[in-house]
């Protein structure tokens, strides 16, 4: 009973399919690392975004927000880093007394851009998820046939063979598809979820730059 132990057929298991179950583990690791800071870093856009949208519908006026923004110490982002690229912009095309179309011109291409930066931050490190979630299973189905040709092999010079002698070559090669599916099954929820949830925020930092655009043209119109 021992012998078909989890730890005892691991450690003996051929060398290629102990690599297969390293490079698994590895993977599983890294991916739990990065879901558990992704979604912390989500879960702090959100949160900025709904706190942000709220200050900046609350009626309060735009030069002022953005000197609050620009007097902090800290680093922004997300729609506060938008709303700041754009304003500032704004200011500056004005300054330059330049025609009204071009000053909004000039702030969305400023809000675009931010919006862009702040898109790569969201998307960082879903491909690792994404390529985890496809090869992982692919990498322990190798394991698994690498090790069951073992089993086969082994059986060469055996006049006869019985379940018994094979049992444990073929159960530590299923191990590595169990690994491989114990790797790929997290990274793909992580990865839709996290999907959803980016798009989710771009959706609203699309609809804000469209409404931020539409209050500057605004502003410029009436001054």
């Amino acid at each position: 009973m021992n012998e078909m132990s989890f730890i005892h057929l691991v450690a003996n298991a051929s060398l290629p399919v102990q690599i297969v179950m390293l490079i698994l583990l590895l993977a599983s690791v890294l991916s739990w690392a990065i879901i558990y800071i992704k979604w912390g870093f989500l879960k702090q856009n959100r949160q900025e975004a709904t706190t942000f949208e709220g200050r900046f519908w609350s009626g309060i006026n735009l030069s002022d927000l953005f000197s609050q923004l620009s007097t902090r110490q800290d680093k922004r982002f997300g729609m506060e880093a938008i709303f700041e690229n754009g304003f500032r912009e704004f200011a500056r095309a004005r300054k330059a007394e330049l025609p009204t179309g071009e000053v909004i011109n000039a702030s969305h291409r400023s809000m675009k851009v931010s919006m862009s930066r702040e898109i790569d931050q969201l998307e960082t490190q879903l491909s690792f998820l994404a390529t985890v979630g496809s090869v992982s299973p692919y990498i322990g189905l190798f394991g698994t046939v690498w090790g069951i040709m073992d089993s086969f092999r082994a059986l060469a010079g055996v006049q006869q063979a019985t379940l018994a002698m094979v049992a444990p070559g073929i159960s530590e090669a299923l191990i590595a598809t169990a690994m491989g599916l114990l790797a790929a099954i997290p990274a793909v929820i992580a990865y839709n979820n996290f999907s959803s949830q980016i798009d989710q925020l771009i959706s609203r930092y699309e609809n804000f730059v469209e409404e931020f655009t539409g209050i500057l043209q605004r502003q410029a119109q009436a001054d």
